[in-house]
């Protein structure tokens, strides 16, 4: 952003620069040009005037006298610019050098003879660019009572109106390529001024989203900065931050206080559903049994929603479990849900490395651990397996399941989600959630990967903890 910024800045810096020096160049060229052009003009209707004793004198109209050749040689000599008197027929009468060195007739040349002969006088010159090598070329008239009797003309050449056009562009140029310079320099710590709030901004909403989707503290207000605008909105998002934290930890408040109260007339529920058994209408022992099933299930969405609220609290206030020995608590979790494994008809398999330490939350494994039950049918595979990467740790599940596509694993660990055609396996939609929350409460992060093979891999990341911290 802070680029696309600056070079929108130097773009119009350079507009501006272009939008004043070109004019300004044009400017000072054509009037350099129509300076010479008057004087140019001048000379040639002296000459055009001077030029009629030589035509009229002439029986014959091709003579000159001497002192009207002496006088235009010596102007070319002086400001080398040619001069020529032409007759009527436009045949050359007199000329400030030899014919060989005269500029050739052709072209615009020719063209303003006949024009001149024609009785008509110069016209202005068009702009002559610092690249344009043409020269200046007038002719005038000579007139005697009225009528055309030859024509005087005036070639001169533009190198020196050209080097001082140049000269001035140059300059001009200079002086655009200092505002560039000048506008870089001023842009660059304006830039950073305006967006240095911007990207605090940005990095408070990264943080912030992290913070809600982990159960965290949003951090630390804004530090206020930069043109007035922005810093009322890093107030207002400020403001709104505060709002979400305070909305989120209500109800993450009112999830627990209600989790907990409704444990006990749950409880209580379950009892006398339990008692009731053997004592119900034989035609209403489904329903009698579905009940208690249905009891059950909202026993562990209850048992759930606590272990979750449990959970965000540690990611809250930042507390960490302390450092474990991994194989203990990896070895216990396995040994408790072999059992289960077992009834279920699925082999429950310990590998990886030991000797390691590492912040860990047993909630987050009996989370994984659950799910991986749940999906993996009978005669199937868990692999539970502890890693050492790149100076993490971690432990990972691998089900015998079907596995999930991408876009139900950018979703597994939201609160009571459950995959498409999943619906009718049990469970609250919970286990992932927590192990979630779990691992980001000692610093960790929760993985899912396709297996390979088939099946989902799920893997705690830890930070090691070594075996004697130093004091």
């Amino acid at each position: 952003m802070r680029s696309r910024l600056l070079l929108v800045v130097l773009v119009l810096v350079g507009l501006l620069a272009a939008g004043l020096g070109v004019p300004l160049a044009l400017t000072d060229a054509q009037r350099s040009q129509e300076e010479v052009f008057t004087d140019r003009l001048t000379d040639t209707i002296s000459f055009a005037s001077a030029a009629q004793r030589p035509l009229i004198e002439s029986p014959d109209g091709r003579s000159a006298t001497t002192a009207f050749t002496a006088e235009i040689t010596r102007y070319d000599e002086v400001y080398d610019v040619a001069v020529a008197v032409f007759d009527r027929s436009g045949a050359l009468l007199a000329a400030s050098r030899p014919a060989e060195r005269l500029p050739e007739l052709a072209g615009d040349p020719a063209a303003r003879l006949q024009v001149a002969l024609a009785g008509r006088r110069s016209a202005t010159e068009p702009l002559l660019m610092p690249w344009d090598d043409r020269p200046i070329v007038l002719a005038e008239p000579v007139l005697v009572d009225g009528e055309v009797v030859g024509a005087a003309m005036t070639v001169s050449p533009t190198d020196a109106l050209r080097s001082a056009e140049l000269r001035t562009w140059s300059v001009i140029t200079g002086a655009a390529l200092l505002a560039l310079l000048a506008g870089t320099l001023v842009a660059l710590p304006l830039t950073a001024w305006i967006l240095r709030p911007v990207r605090r901004l940005d990095e408070a909403m990264g943080r912030v989203g992290t913070a809600v989707v982990a159960g965290g503290p949003p951090g630390p207000p804004i530090r206020r900065s930069g043109p007035p605008e922005l810093r009322s909105l890093s107030g207002s998002f400020d403001r709104m931050t505060e709002t979400v934290r305070e909305a989120i930890a209500a109800q993450r408040a009112f999830v627990a206080d209600a989790s907990h109260q409704l444990r006990n007339p749950l409880t209580a529920l379950r009892l006398r559903l339990s008692n009731l058994d053997g004592r119900v209408d034989p035609g209403a022992a489904d329903e009698h049994l579905a009940a208690m099933e249905e009891a059950e299930r909202l026993s562990g969405v209850l048992d759930g929603l606590l272990a979750l609220a449990r959970a965000e609290r540690t990611v809250e206030t930042g507390a960490e479990a302390a450092g474990t020995e991994l194989d203990d608590v990896v070895d216990d979790r396995v040994e408790n849900w072999q059992p289960l494994a077992e009834h279920n008809g699925v082999e429950l398999r310990r590998s990886g490395p030991r000797g390691m330490r590492a912040r860990i939350g047993t909630a987050g494994l009996e989370g994984v651990l659950d799910n991986a039950l749940k999906y993996t049918p009978r005669g199937r595979r868990i692999r539970v397996a502890t890693l050492r990467v790149a100076g993490r740790v971690g432990v990972s599940v691998v089900d015998g399941g079907p596995g999930m596509p991408d876009e139900d694993r950018a979703r597994a660990t939201d609160r009571f989600w459950r995959a498409p055609g999943q619906t009718n396996v049990e469970g609250s939609g919970l286990g992932l959630a927590i192990a979630a929350r779990t691992a980001a409460a000692v610093g960790g992060t929760l993985a899912l990967d396709p297996a390979p093979g088939g099946g989902l891999r799920v893997t705690l990341w830890l930070d090691p903890v070594p075996e004697h911290p130093d004091p």
